[in-house]
C-alpha cells in the first residue's frame, strides 16, 4: 500500500464558516487558500465523508481540490455512512454519488466509517463488505479500510473476520492513550498485531488539548517554549511508528500554517518529550471532576447486579467534561456502544453501594451515576 509521502492529513470536517451557526455556509475562498498553501508544502492526504458539514464536505473537497488540481498530484479519503442506511440499495446509490459530488472516477482510500459494534451488524446486513471489496477489485477503490470507535476486543473482532482490510482510522491523542474508555493504546496495538497502519483522527481531541489546564501549559512551554499546545498533540500522534497519517481538522489559515510547519519535516518525539506528555495527561485527569484510577474492583470485586461499567462511563464522563467543542463527543458514542453490547446504564445504578464498599479511591460512585446518565445518555448536543 502506498503511503502519504508526509504524516499530515487535511480533515475536511471542521472547514471555515462564512456563518458560525450554518454548517453549509463554507468560505470557499478561505479554503482554496489553505489547499494551495497545504500541496505547496508538499502534504497530498484529504480526508471528508459523506455527512460532513451538512452533507457539503465532498463537494466543497470535489470543487477546491479535484476541480484545480492534477489528479495524480493528491490523494482522497471518503467513508461508507454504514450507520446511516436503510436498505442495500443505498449502498451503490451513496458510492456512485460520492464519486460524483468528489469529480472522481476511484478513490485513493476508501473507509467503512465508524466500525463499532453496532455498525458492524449494520454493514454485514446490508452487504457493505462485499460491496467494498469488490470495488477494491475494480480499482474503484485503491485502498480499503475502516475507521473505528469501540473497543479492543471489538476491533481484534472485526480484522479477525475480514483480513482484507488494508488500514484502520483511530482515535489517538494522549489524553485518551491509556483511557479505560477510548482504549486507544490497546487499539493501536490490535492494528501492530494484524500489521496494519493506522491513520489517526482527533489527534487534538476536538480542540480540547490545544488549550489544556495551565499547569500544563507551563509544564510543556517550559519544556518547548516554541511548541503550541496543538503541537505537542499532534507530534504525539505522529510519533507513533505504526502510524501513516495525522488527520487535521484546521479550520483557518493560522491551524494549517503551524502545522504544516512542524510536520513538514518531522522527527519523532523524543522519549523525555513522551513521558512528558503522558505526565500531562496525568495532570489532566487530576483536574477532572471524577478521581477514578481504572482499578476496575467496583466491577470485579463488587459484582455490580446491574452490569455496569463503572470505571469506563468515568472515564468518558471526565474526557467530556473537557471538551471544548460541545456539539459533538465520541465519548458519548463509546458509551452507546458499551450500553449495545449488554452493559447497564449509568441511569440503572439501583444505588445498592456494592461498588462503593470495594472503591480504593473512596468515590461516592452511587451518587455520581445520577451525575453522569444525563450527560451520556442525553444524546450530542448538551
Amino acid at each position: 500500500m502506498q503511503k502519504p509521502a508526509k504524516k499530515l492529513g487535511f480533515g475536511f470536517m471542521r472547514m471555515p464558516l462564512t456563518d458560525a451557526n450554518d454548517q453549509k455556509a463554507i468560505d470557499i475562498q478561505q479554503v482554496e487558500q489553505m489547499v494551495d498553501k497545504f500541496f505547496a508544502r508538499g502534504f497530498t492526504y484529504c480526508d471528508t465523508a459523506w455527512m460532513y458539514h451538512d452533507f457539503m464536505s465532498e463537494g466543497t473537497v470535489g470543487q477546491v481540490v479535484v476541480d484545480r488540481y492534477p489528479r495524480e498530484s493528491f490523494t482522497i479519503a471518503t467513508k461508507m455512512p454504514d450507520m446511516m442506511l436503510k436498505s442495500k440499495e443505498q449502498v451503490a446509490e451513496i458510492f456512485a454519488k460520492q464519486k460524483e459530488k468528489l469529480h472522481v472516477d476511484y478513490f485513493d482510500y476508501y473507509l467503512v466509517h465508524d466500525m463499532n459494534s453496532a455498525n458492524y451488524e449494520k454493514a454485514r446486513k446490508y452487504d457493505v463488505l462485499p460491496f467494498v471489496r469488490a470495488k477494491r477489485e475494480s480499482g474503484e477503490i485503491r485502498c480499503l479500510g475502516f475507521s473505528f470507535h469501540d473497543s479492543a476486543d471489538v476491533l481484534e473482532q472485526i480484522l479477525e473476520e475480514n483480513p482484507y482490510f488494508e488500514f484502520v482510522q483511530l482515535q489517538i491523542n494522549y489524553l485518551d492513550w491509556e483511557s479505560a474508555g477510548i482504549q486507544a493504546h490497546k487499539c493501536y496495538d490490535v492494528c501492530v498485531k494484524h500489521g496494519l497502519p493506522v491513520i489517526v483522527m482527533e489527534p487534538v481531541k476536538g480542540g480540547t488539548l490545544a488549550d489544556p489546564p495551565a499547569d500544563v501549559k507551563k509544564l510543556l512551554h517550559d519544556a518547548h517554549p516554541d511548541w503550541s499546545p496543538a503541537e505537542w498533540a499532534i507530534r504525539f500522534a505522529a510519533s507513533l511508528d505504526n502510524v501513516m497519517c495525522v488527520l487535521s481538522g484546521m479550520s483557518n489559515m493560522a491551524q494549517l500554517e503551524e502545522n504544516t510547519r512542524f510536520m513538514q519535516d518531522f522527527t519523532p518525539l523524543e522519549p523525555a518529550d513522551w513521558s512528558l506528555l503522558l505526565k500531562a495527561a496525568e495532570m489532566i485527569r487530576a483536574s477532572i471532576a471524577i478521581p477514578c484510577t481504572g482499578c476496575r474492583y467496583c466491577v470485579e470485586a463488587s459484582k455490580c447486579p446491574q452490569n455496569i461499567l463503572i470505571p469506563n462511563y468515568f472515564a468518558l464522563y471526565n474526557t467530556r467534561r473537557l471538551m471544548h467543542r460541545r456539539d459533538f463527543s465520541p465519548e458519548i458514542e463509546y458509551y452507546d456502544n458499551y450500553v449495545g453490547q449488554g452493559y447497564g446504564k449509568a441511569s440503572s445504578c439501583i444505588t445498592c453501594r456494592a461498588c462503593e464498599r470495594v472503591c480504593p479511591q473512596h468515590i461516592h460512585i452511587s451518587e455520581w451515576m445520577p451525575k453522569i446518565a444525563p450527560d451520556l445518555e442525553g444524546g450530542q448536543n448538551l
